[in-house]
């Protein structure tokens, strides 16, 4: 059997015996059957153990005289089982005619593949789409819509101590929508002596256009005790890189008139709850507006830094310093109204959201 290649062969269909005694051989061969001589078995006989390991050792067993007869039907493609039908003998070559070559080569070329491959794929196997036949049913009501959400924010809520004067200011933010598209509302404003000195007010749309970044459009209304006035607004807000938190708005007036508004804040945090604020502020204006001590060009600038302490992350008093420095036109509006042109404040608030 060295010289002989098997592969392919079913193993697992040769009954074997359960022990030598209760072989065929064991209970009384045919005098035939010598050791290396199998030619002499009965039809389906297979030698016992002892004789079976002698013979292939000593490399006498003759496969063209055994007896194959006992195989399952099917168990070897290609052979052909009708000599055993007639109760003769199959020789190798009758028995291995599927095979290419005689009983010592080792190429199985000529051997019909068809069983082995192609065909329909056995009934455990996986479906393509890992389904496995269950189907996936009716998926209605399960779109990912995004909820609508709103949030107000008291960003400063403070008693202010300047130099001339106390008084309280505020800055506000609140909005409601989806993450595309929201309704903002903006605020900020001081309050002295027991009335409001100057604030805005702004309703904007906000439109999401890339990561982080949003357009806004919407108007701006000044009020205090100074005329009113009315602007369109646009601008974008977003988070800029180092996670700066930055507001950009340009405003169209009556009478030509135009302004912006640059603003930007950043969060430093000691630990989870102790956090440090600093936030710049600029203001410029097209054209002087002398009824509301406005001059052209740059107007004012506010640098402040706040220090909070979340007692929960919805509340957090927090004490700072501002300075605010009036420029051009605008400082020397100020001296004549006997406010001062550089004014550092000392304040002390609250943040609150909800």
């Amino acid at each position: 059997m060295s010289s002989m290649d098997m592969g392919g062969m079913d193993m697992g269909n040769m009954p074997m015996p359960a022990s030598a005694s209760s072989t065929p051989a064991a209970a009384g061969a045919s005098p035939a059957a010598k050791d290396g001589d199998m030619a002499g078995m009965k039809h389906g006989q297979m030698p016992d153990p002892a004789t079976a390991a002698k013979a292939l050792s000593t490399g006498t067993m003759d496969m063209g005289s055994m007896d194959m007869g006992g195989m399952q039907q099917g168990a070897m493609p290609g052979m052909d089982h009708a000599d055993h039908a007639k109760g003769a003998r199959p020789s190798a070559s009758s028995s291995m005619s599927g095979m290419s070559g005689n009983a010592s080569g080792d190429s199985m070329s000529g051997m019909a593949m068809g069983a082995m491959q192609g065909g329909n794929a056995p009934p455990d196997a996986r479906s393509p789409d890992y389904s496995d036949g269950v189907g996936y049913g009716d998926r209605s009501g399960m779109d990912m819509v995004p909820p609508k959400v709103g949030r107000l924010l008291l960003d400063n809520l403070e008693a202010v101590h300047g130099r001339n004067a106390n008084g309280q200011a505020w800055e506000l933010q609140a909005w409601y929508g989806g993450d595309t598209d929201k309704l903002w509302l903006r605020s900020e404003g001081e309050r002295s002596a027991g009335r409001l000195e100057d604030g805005s007010a702004e309703v904007l749309w906000n439109h999401l256009m890339a990561t982080y970044w949003s357009t806004q459009l919407g108007v701006r209304r000044d009020i205090g005790v100074d005329p009113g006035r009315t602007w369109a607004a646009f601008g974008v807000e977003g988070l800029a890189p180092y996670f700066f938190d930055v507001e950009a708005t340009a405003y169209v007036g009556q009478s030509g008139r135009t302004a912006a508004r640059f603003r930007a804040t950043y969060d430093v945090l000691f630990t989870q709850r102790l956090i440090l604020t600093p936030e710049f502020e600029l203001n410029a204006y097209g054209k002087a507006d002398p009824a509301r001590r406005l001059g052209a060009g740059v107007s004012d600038a506010s640098l402040g830094l706040r220090l909070r302490y979340e007692i929960r992350r919805e509340f957090a008093p927090y004490v700072g310093v501002n300075w605010v420095r009036r420029f051009g036109a605008t400082a020397g509006y100020a001296q004549r109204d006997h406010q001062p042109v550089f004014d550092p404040q000392f304040v002390a608030g609250v943040r609150i959201w909800f």
